[in-house]
């Protein structure tokens, strides 16, 4: 079927926005408007506030690694470490230094993985913040550095360590060294565990792949985001591996929290006040 448009020949100009701002004119400035991913609503972007929550559903919307960092520790108290370790590419990965640099510039992270050391409610902590806009919070040999760095600086200093994860698993443009990082993570967890430390893991949206069968799930206590993907091998693998129906929650934190692999589903809005309150449930009797 042809378009009137294009049978009659009519070429419509460009909407020129900055010409209707000089005029006057009402237009929709971009992001205005968003659409929830959980209930498909749309939603004026101001209304899902700093936590970005939809006023809806309650969905909680992927956020970054600064984002993170703003609802959850104390204001001016976030001191990063472990910057400026330098990349390489292990197993020769076509263009892959090169798509690392342009995540930088993109993200301002410098890996998938964000360290440092801050406090919440003035109680020092050590904490690390993955973001899945760097491919897909994957976890490669500066991730696994920059953790491992993190639970062997708390060891020394005696302070809990706290881990948000999102993360598809293993990045597969460094091969089996990013296979490796899962049992270099988990040995430094178990040397700050055997000092008597807290280390606290929240699961946030998505947290899959080696990350979950390494250190995601080897927390003290183990807190998860509503309604977050989590879990080891994709739902259609487990499906054609079975050859059953799965249930249509599952792999989200309710169904985890429903078989005992996660301790609550915890609120982003309360999860300050709820890590504050367990720092200084676990501080009690020390010096």
């Amino acid at each position: 079927m042809v378009h009137f448009r294009e049978k009659h020949n009519i070429k419509i100009k460009p909407r020129d926005y900055e010409n209707d701002v000089l005029l006057n004119l009402p237009h929709v400035p971009d992001k205005m408007f968003i659409k929830c991913p959980h209930c498909k609503c749309s939603i004026y972007s101001g209304d899902i506030g700093i936590e970005k929550i939809c006023p809806k559903c309650s969905y909680n919307f992927r956020i970054t690694a600064s984002e993170r960092l703003k609802i959850t520790v104390d204001i001016d108290s976030f001191n990063e470490l472990f910057e400026g370790i330098k990349s390489d590419n292990p197993i020769g990965f076509p263009n892959y230094l090169e798509k690392l640099e342009e995540l930088r510039m993109k993200t301002g992270l410098d890996e998938a993985v964000l360290t440092g050391k801050a406090s919440i409610d003035d109680q020092k902590i050590l904490i690390g913040i993955m973001d899945s806009r760097f491919i897909m919070g994957s976890m490669g040999r500066l991730v696994g550095e920059k953790i491992t760095k993190l639970f062997e600086l708390a060891t020394v200093e005696h302070l809990p360590v706290i881990i948000f994860t999102a993360s598809g698993g293993a990045r597969m443009q460094e091969g089996i060294i990013s296979l490796m990082q899962m049992e270099k993570i988990s040995a430094a967890v178990q040397r700050h565990s055997s000092a008597g430390l807290l280390y606290i893991s929240i699961l946030t949206d998505p947290t899959t792949g080696e990350v979950t069968a390494s250190f995601a799930m080897q927390g003290d206590i183990i807190l998860a985001e509503p309604g977050a993907l989590i879990g080891f091998a994709g739902k259609r693998v487990i499906n054609e591996t079975l050859r059953r129906d799965l249930p249509e929650n599952f792999q989200k934190s309710e169904y985890l929290l429903e078989h005992g692999f996660v301790d609550t589903v915890m609120d982003r809005k309360q999860m300050k006040e709820t890590l504050s309150l367990l720092l200084s449930l676990h501080s009690k009797g020390k010096k």
